[in-house]
């Protein structure tokens, strides 16, 4: 099967790409995690760390190129219910970038630098896509998946990455660092709860997302594990050490629904891949990032709990969410040498 051409490829390209961007460098950042109780970890992790900015030049270049040359497709994709939801996948991916340089490196400034370039633009980008849905009048139920979630996604990772940050930058900065996380945290938290009465009544009264849809069930992971380890993270850069206990009955909350829910979602698959419904398709990297923000969030609560449960548990999600990572970066890479994972999808 042949290869388009750079222009083609740019012309064309989805914008779910850096889905597995997000996904690789979760992965990278909870792997490193848990290097504390294996130490032999940290040596694949940063190796991941370091593809991952490889991975995020090669995707960025097409993509870029798309916004210069070929405007007017990119507006379009933009504008479409569904597919314009993934475009802030870029920016999340600028996001978790600046906390992979904090993480790996002592490379302060660079991971500054990808995370106010991240912030500013993925604040754009959760005006941009929503106005986009409230003044399209082609918006309807079949258009309401999970992916609606990753505007709100990304705000919330703005303090996940920015608020460990807080204090390697100047007094002007801080203020201003703090006003962005702050509407961050604020303005995704309650858009996901809105987002979620909003597909729960799909889920309930209308036809379930299926095909190359069905792997965005996990997507509700996301906000769930990044919502509290975010706030948390806020809290411990306040002089207020009483407000940590709620941070932490929080993370419990989220954490607590994202078992559920990540039972509940293993069921959703499993039931569409017995159905023939879950073909191979870029939408897999859905898999991933979820799964490691709810892997991340209790790593956190086993650190503030030191529940073994809760460990064993994290460590089954980190076992799946490796698995996930590692058959749809084969099936990604088998469909890059051949030219197939270019071909639209029926």
């Amino acid at each position: 099967m042949a290869h388009p051409d750079f222009s083609t490829l740019s012309r064309t390209l989805a914008p779910g790409w850096f889905a597995a961007v997000m996904g690789s460098g979760v992965l990278a950042l909870t792997t490193h995690g848990l290097a504390q109780f294996w130490p032999w970890l940290a040596g694949p992790a940063l190796a991941l760390h370091w593809a991952n900015n490889l991975l995020f030049l090669l995707f960025a270049i097409p993509w870029l190129w798309r916004w210069l040359r070929f405007r007017p497709e990119a507006m379009q994709t933009l504008q479409h219910p569904v597919q314009g939801n993934f475009y802030p996948t870029f920016s999340i991916a600028l996001l978790i970038l600046a906390a992979q340089w904090r993480v790996f490196t002592p490379c302060i400034e660079i991971a500054l630098g990808l995370w106010w370039l991240g912030a500013l633009l993925h604040l754009g980008f959760s005006l941009a896509v929503p106005y986009q849905m409230f003044r399209g009048e082609q918006v309807t139920v079949d258009h309401v998946t999970p992916a609606n979630f990753i505007p709100a996604v990304g705000l919330v990772v703005i303090p996940l990455a920015g608020a460990p940050l807080l204090p390697a930058m100047g007094e002007t900065a801080r203020d201003w660092a703090w006003l962005i996380n702050g509407v961050g945290l604020g303005a995704g938290s309650l858009m996901y709860l809105g987002l979620l009465g909003l597909t729960l009544f799909r889920k309930y009264l209308h036809k379930p997302a299926q095909g190359i849809l069905t792997p965005t069930v996990w997507i509700h992971l996301a906000p769930l594990g990044v919502i509290p380890v975010s706030l948390n993270a806020l809290l411990a850069q306040l002089p207020l050490p009483g407000l940590r206990e709620l941070g932490t009955l929080a993370l419990l909350l989220c954490w607590g629904f994202g078992v559920w829910w990540l039972a509940m979602a293993s069921l959703m698959t499993l039931a569409a891949r017995r159905a023939g419904q879950l073909p191979f398709a870029l939408s897999w990297w859905g898999f991933t990032f979820p799964l490691g923000a709810f892997v991340n969030a209790g790593l956190l609560l086993q650190q503030q709990l030191a529940w073994h449960s809760v460990l064993v548990v994290t460590l089954a999600a980190w076992g799946l969410l490796l698995f996930f990572w590692s058959l749809t970066a084969w099936h990604t890479a088998r469909g890059l040498l051949s030219g197939r994972i270019f071909q639209p999808h029926p």
